[in-house]
């Protein structure tokens, strides 16, 4: 039977201490490479670089700081190499601290840069033209029940973020079960929206190995969210990806964030069973107070900081959280909603 175990002590002894923890070399030739994220609690990414005669293979890039820039090409030298060895970059998904640096690294070593096509058809208006974005978030907002004076405040609350990313479109699309071109590795890409809609875990059964990027992590649970750039159930595709990955048990999993660890199908069903208790947290706050918007019931849900201790973006991205527990209720025929600015969900 699966439990979670920790494996990167040195990288939890680091996160405990609220430290950036070491470069590791995780398996002959395989080096995980943190690369600090400003004014963040997730503080890190971890950055993959897979060696091999032809060269050095990145999964995932960092935010585009000077820091965390720095702090690449550190640790590539820790590994024995430098960036100019970099000939290819896989992105498990769009957010800036995985895909930020991407672009910088291609037009330095020239790599190709990777990504699965749901993710990469967001790229321009996400990072470029963005009016219609932060438009459509102030309708998904009003449609939550987020009060006039704070819905600009939320609905621009990720623009600050463009800045940290140096926009490049992939230059492969990697799809569910395809090989990645990484010589020496038998690395395969298994796709696992919920985070994001093109999110991507990576496996090497020879290894016994699985990148779980931000889909799996040891601590916390990824944000799920409902808005318009994701599928329209975000969390029942989430779900049904986590009960996919449960499958791979390997004996070691790589996390995008935090620490290694095994037991991967313990951690999963663990996040299932959270997602669950949060549906009947809803349930049980619609029972008592039916008709009630969004925003109300994220106000209410327990968190792991007060709500309103939280900056904008944090508010935001809570207020996604439980529109898409309300969008999988709706799917299973628990709750139906009425109007739209704001709706009011109630019990079936």
């Amino acid at each position: 039977m699966s439990h979670f175990e920790i494996t990167g002590h040195a990288q939890k002894s680091a996160w405990d201490a609220n430290e950036i923890p070491p470069v590791e070399e995780v398996r002959p030739g395989l080096w995980s490479i943190p690369v600090p994220i400003p004014n963040n609690p997730l503080r890190y990414v971890l950055v993959y670089a897979f060696e091999s005669n032809s060269g050095v293979t990145l999964v995932d890039a960092g935010w585009d700081t000077d820091e965390a820039w720095g702090a690449l090409n550190a640790g590539i030298a820790t590994a024995g190499g430098s960036m100019t060895d970099v000939t290819g970059v896989i992105v498990t998904h769009i957010h800036p601290d995985h895909y930020g640096l991407a672009g910088r690294i291609r037009d330095t070593s020239g790599a190709w840069i990777g990504l699965h096509p749901a993710d990469a058809s967001l790229l321009h208006e996400r990072y470029e033209d963005t009016d219609d974005l932060v438009s459509r978030m102030g309708n998904l907002l009003a449609m939550s029940g987020v009060p006039e004076d704070v819905n600009p405040d939320l609905a621009t609350a990720s623009m600050q973020v463009k800045s940290l990313v140096h926009m490049a479109l992939p230059d492969r699309s990697i799809e569910d079960g395809d090989a990645l071109d990484v010589p020496g590795w038998n690395l395969n890409a298994i796709w696992t929206p919920g985070h994001s809609p093109g999110h991507l875990c990576l496996v090497d059964p020879d290894a016994r190995l699985l990148l779980s990027g931000d889909h799996v992590l040891p601590r916390i649970s990824p944000n799920i969210s409902f808005h318009s750039q994701q599928f329209p159930n975000p969390l029942g595709d989430y779900l049904d990806s986590l009960a996919k990955i449960g499958f791979y048990e390997m004996d070691e999993v790589l996390p995008g964030h935090e620490y290694r660890f095994r037991g991967l199908k313990a951690r999963a069903d663990e996040l299932i069973a959270h997602h669950e208790e949060r549906l009947v947290e809803i349930e049980q706050l619609l029972a008592q107070d039916d008709r009630r918007t969004a925003w109300d019931l994220t106000q209410e849900l327990k968190w792991s900081r007060p709500f309103n201790s939280m900056e904008h973006f944090m508010q935001r991205m809570a207020n996604g959280e439980t529109l898409a527990h309300l969008v999988l209720l709706e799917y299973r025929g628990r709750v139906s909603r009425d109007g739209n600015a704001p709706a009011l969900f109630s019990l079936k």
